[in-house]
């Protein structure tokens, strides 16, 4: 491992089982449905308030609102009640708790953590910095999400995280999101659907005649009207155009806007997956600050989707850590894990670090935040400790001395180090240096969780100058770290 000073803040993330959010808990069977419902319906309006009560009891003091959400769970089933009778309030919540059941987020493991500043700075001290900490949870089944914490780094360095709550809450999806037609007209030609589907015929494919009548932004309603139109026109429906219009509400879901209230804590803002696409996870969620050449401040992170099966890179967009818009990213490009997106244009184009080969370092260019292609490779493996593969540990930071990477490699027994490597400012195509020995190896405790042998990051930050670098042990628990960045610098061009 690098001699390079390390300082290892007394700062550990733990999981924490008592963080639970409520999911519903729906079987598939519709007859398994109609008999838990049925069950429900055989009670006496007294039973019914005493076993509500019962509930509310035992799980009142672990959500916010815990009504609110029984009674939007009730919602997804109440096409099953068999009954023309009206239902008590009372008994549609109770119906409601019998298909939800509580899922602790963070039971597994938190880790794979990014850092950037707070976009709000008010009342910091002098030499200050309020910042972001991002953080993969995973619980059962090993399902992943976003979480967040907020802390302080103060002008001497020390880092302190703000408190913990107890609660955590899930934002509202917004129901009607508003797309770009350009965006989605390029993602539906790489999907296979910019050609007619009947072959022989030259005449308008169904995927433009659904897109024609929407207009350069629409909304998931008006999006509905015209797949519905279609369909209309089309009847009956071939399997083909029955394929297509599945693949276009697939790309509409997979595309979405969440909002939390302005009331919650840092620590109580949970991103949970909602798209197909996501099923099986959020993953290791790199945010960067990205500031346009007019001044403008945006968030972005580019992060894992996956389904089980699949992985799909996807961008997230926030100004204010309350309202994101997440999105499929568009072009050849979009493969693999590990998209990191440079903190400003160069040249006048975006910059992206990207790992397309499972194997080697790419970087790639584009106008567009949301399409990419033509990556080219800047590092291969070069050193034992990341012969098997490199990759990136988040954005890239800017320095004096040209673009500081922070990396990760792979080497024998799959053991995970982080590295680093620069690269000139004005083209970071070319490799100004690339430390020979890891700046961080798993030792001792660090070696032993769920994935043993792992140290990764997904970003880090420059505080004066001392490089700010937040990273997780094993796929368990997370810490931090700090690294002068002169001597960091030095032994990366020495």
């Amino acid at each position: 491992m690098s001699h390079l000073p390390i300082l290892r803040h007394e700062v550990e993330l733990l999981p924490e089982s008592a963080r639970v959010i409520i999911r519903p808990f729906i079987p598939a069977e519709d007859r398994r449905i109609t008999a838990i419902i049925g069950r429900a319906l055989a009670l006496d309006e007294d039973e019914v308030h005493a076993e509500l009560a019962a509930v509310r009891g035992e799980f009142d003091g672990r959500h916010f609102d815990i009504d609110a959400v029984l009674q939007s769970h009730f919602a997804k089933v109440s096409r099953h009640v068999f009954t023309q009778r009206p239902l008590s309030p009372q008994r549609e919540l109770l119906i409601g708790a019998l298909f939800s059941g509580e899922y602790a987020l963070e039971s597994a493991a938190i880790f794979n953590p990014s850092i950037v500043p707070h976009p709000d700075q008010d009342g910091v001290p002098e030499g200050g910095l309020r910042f972001i900490l991002s953080l993969r949870a995973t619980g059962e089944g090993h399902i992943s999400s976003i979480e967040f914490r907020s802390g302080m780094i103060a002008a001497d360095g020390q880092i302190t995280l703000d408190p913990v709550s107890r609660f955590v809450t899930v934002p509202e999806i917004i129901p009607n999101p508003v797309y770009n037609k350009e965006r989605f007209i390029i993602k539906l030609a790489e999907m296979g659907f910019e050609e007619g589907l009947d072959s022989g015929e030259r005449r308008l494919s169904h995927a433009t005649a659904v897109m024609a009548p929407l207009g350069e932004c629409f909304t998931r309603s008006e999006l509905n009207a015209s797949v519905a139109g279609v369909l209309q026109e089309t009847r009956p429906a071939s399997r083909k155009l029955s394929g297509m219009l599945e693949c276009i509400q697939w790309l509409a879901d997979s595309n979405y806007e969440l909002l939390f209230s302005e009331k919650l804590a840092m620590s109580e803002r949970i991103i949970f997956p909602v798209s197909p696409n996501e099923t099986n996870g959020i993953e290791d969620a790199r945010f960067v600050r990205f500031t346009e050449d007019d001044g403008a401040v945006k968030y972005y992170a580019t992060y894992t989707a996956y389904n089980g099966q699949a992985i799909l890179p996807q961008l997230i967009e926030t100004e204010d850590f309350l309202h994101f818009r997440v999105l499929t990213l568009n072009g050849s490009a979009v493969q693999n894990k590990g998209m990191a997106l440079f903190p400003r244009r160069i040249g006048g184009r975006y910059a992206m670090l990207s790992r397309q080969d499972d194997e080697n370092l790419f970087i790639m260019f584009s106008y567009s935040p949301h399409y990419w292609n033509n990556p080219q490779i800047i590092l291969r493996p070069a050193e034992m400790w990341e012969s098997v593969k490199i990759g990136n540990c988040g954005s890239p930071i800017e320095t004096e001395e040209g673009w500081l990477v922070i990396t990760h490699g792979v080497g024998p027994m799959r053991k995970y180090c982080i590295g680093a490597a620069l690269l000139d400012l004005e083209d970071p195509t070319k490799v100004i240096g690339r430390l020979k020995e890891p700046l961080l190896a798993p030792e001792g405790e660090e070696r032993e969780g769920y994935v043993p042998n792992v140290v990764y990051s997904c970003g880090s930050l420059l505080h004066g100058r001392t490089l700010v670098l937040p990273f997780a042990v094993s796929d368990r628990a997370s810490t931090i770290i700090s690294v002068p960045l002169d001597d960091l610098l030095a032994a990366l061009k020495a």
